[in-house]
């Protein structure tokens, strides 16, 4: 019983020899203050210069000048122009195309309000027999036709200063603005506007 107890002491006894063992060899041997550490190699850094490139000249493109087109204009003769007689004539308003249904037309007196008359045609139709026109717009609504619609302004005086002067605008059916301008008129002729349903 004794033998029995004494072989498993010496083993463990054994054991920790052999653990106590291990350890030391793994163990850290302290460094020990006169241990100094070698100083790195100090290198200087050669900093090259550094040069910007010369830039060489600009290019020079040669001027070319491109041909003038050819002179097509039509000198006027020396007609006298007498400005009492110069609005005696039709005027044309201009040509405008929509895809309006409608249109409304509104003319108002284009100076000062001096009695200005007109009468209003559409297509050939008289619209409106006489009309004075004010300082305030006033108009009317156009079922416009397929293709040209034809809209006449006809002078029946010039007011107390000639010669019948009025401002005008066209609105298409959504209330965008088709034209707007003016005509100067003498007594017994038309300022037209077309406007040409697409």
């Amino acid at each position: 019983m004794m033998s029995q107890d004494t072989s498993v002491m010496n083993r463990i006894f054994f054991l920790i020899l052999i653990l106590g063992l291990s350890v030391k060899g793994y163990s850290q041997i302290e460094i020990s203050n006169k241990f100094k550490a070698i100083p790195p190699k100090s290198k200087e850094v050669k900093i090259k210069p550094v040069v910007p490139p010369i830039p060489g000249p600009p290019k020079v493109m040669p001027y070319v000048p491109t041909p003038l087109p050819e002179n097509n204009f039509i000198v006027p003769k020396n007609e006298i122009i007498v400005a009492s007689k110069a609005y005696r004539r039709n005027q044309d308003l201009g040509i405008y195309k929509t895809n309006s249904k409608t249109a409304k037309v509104e003319y108002r007196d284009g100076a000062y309000v001096d009695g200005d008359r007109i009468r209003i045609y559409v297509n050939f139709k008289v619209v409106d027999y006489e009309v004075i026109l004010e300082g305030d717009f006033k108009g009317f609504e156009v079922k416009l036709e397929k293709g040209v619609n034809r809209i006449d302004f006809e002078a029946l005086n010039e007011g107390f200063a000639a010669p019948n002067t009025a401002e005008y605008r066209v609105y298409d059916d959504k209330g965008k603005l088709i034209s707007a301008s003016q005509w100067n008129i003498g007594q017994g002729y038309m300022a037209t506007i077309i406007v040409e349903k697409e």
